[in-house]
């Protein structure tokens, strides 16, 4: 499948995301000749596990994200950080999850927008809010080029297009700017060769950034 990055905003220092760079981001996609395509979504859930007995608390893994991707809506993937895993599984696994009662979920994301089309590019850029709730906690933006699906033959192209995007956006003067922070993939076992689990991988740390930074958020209020 086609390579893609997850890009995440990342706010100057005093200010917080809202719904207008949500709209100037989309408008200079955009301006960069992007061209609309329709509506994207995935959801995320944070998972704690559901402890009877204390002993048993060191058998379980202390949390994991559990993940849906709209290219495979038939999947289900698992990312345990701490572990360095990642699984990909039937999407029936939820049902299963919520009858053995050993796993609840602590916070589940929702993460949608727009997708574009910009020459051998997709662009995707959507808000990241609560299920229940349209309190903005973040900003992403996928890029993913077409042509080729090898993490390393794709690094140039993507270091390039990634520049000229970020000078397209830097004309805007807008409180911050997007970061793209790689994981090992070779740590959670994963090749050069991409696939929907890398995907997986990195939307956990996204996830892992978000959590950080709103507790940075709430400790300076404190």
């Amino acid at each position: 499948m086609p390579l893609k990055w997850v890009l995440q905003w990342q706010p100057n220092p005093g200010t917080t995301v809202n719904s207008q760079i949500l709209a100037e981001v989309s408008q200079c996609v955009e301006g960069i000749n992007g061209v609309k395509e329709g509506r994207w979504k995935a959801t995320l859930t944070y998972y704690k596990p559901i402890l009877r007995d204390q002993a048993t608390s060191s058998e379980m893994p202390r949390d994991f994200i559990g993940m849906s991707l709209p290219e495979q809506p038939s999947k289900y993937y698992f990312t345990l950080r701490t572990h360095r895993i990642v699984v990909e599984s039937d999407v029936s696994v939820q049902n299963i999850m919520e009858k053995l009662q050993s796993y609840r979920s602590r916070v589940a994301l929702i993460f949608e927008g727009f997708q574009y089309q910009l020459g051998d590019f997709q662009l995707r850029v959507g808000k990241v809010v609560p299920s229940h709730s349209e309190n903005l906690r973040g900003i992403v933006m996928e890029v993913e080029y077409l042509p080729i699906s090898s993490l390393e033959k794709s690094r140039q192209i993507m270091e390039e297009f990634f520049d000229i995007w970020q000078e397209a956006l830097s004309k805007r003067s807008l409180p911050g700017h997007f970061i793209h922070v790689e994981p090992n993939f070779s740590e959670f076992g994963l090749p050069d060769h991409y696939t929907s689990q890398h995907t997986a991988v990195q939307y956990a740390t996204v996830m892992a950034q978000l959590i950080a930074s709103a507790q940075a958020v709430s400790t300076a209020r404190n």
